[in-house]
């Protein structure tokens, strides 16, 4: 028995092209930030927050008691924070994070423009269900 490939290739809708190349873009871009900033932490290009001989005792630490403990606020409190090695990553993380959103708006005038508006008001509320859960409205100080 040999396996035969089918003679047709499928073909790759417009779409689909468009969220892929545009999530790949992201990703490498989203990926070299968190690089470049571990290594301005790791080889101390940039001061820390906390110093990395300390930090073992923070890991046993539930979150609460972390943040309490580091003195660093709950949230988006991470951005008072940004200049530090320590926090750099976080910028990373956050851009990664959001990368599902910015795929959906890159999508969404394909869809409208092929009058598919069942899934254009899908995204749209994709949309505003991950930038509303990501605004932390909703979220407790612990």
């Amino acid at each position: 028995m040999t396996n035969k490939l089918p003679d047709e290739t499928p073909e790759v809708q417009e779409i689909q092209l468009a969220y892929a190349t545009f999530l790949n873009a992201n990703i490498i871009i989203g990926f070299s930030g968190l690089v470049v900033g571990f290594i301005l932490y790791i080889f101390g290009f940039v001061p820390a927050y906390l110093p990395r001989e300390e930090m073992p005792k923070y890991w046993v630490m539930s979150a609460h008691e972390y943040l309490e403990a580091a003195n660093i606020s709950a949230g988006w409190g991470w951005l008072d924070l940004i200049q530090k090695g320590d926090f750099m990553n976080f910028a990373g993380i956050a851009f990664l994070s959001t990368v599902t959103i910015f795929c959906y708006l890159r999508i969404l005038p394909i869809l409208l423009k092929n009058k598919d508006f069942i899934y254009s008001t899908i995204v749209i509320f994709e949309v505003f269900i991950l930038t509303f859960a990501a605004s932390g409205i909703f979220t407790s100080s612990h």
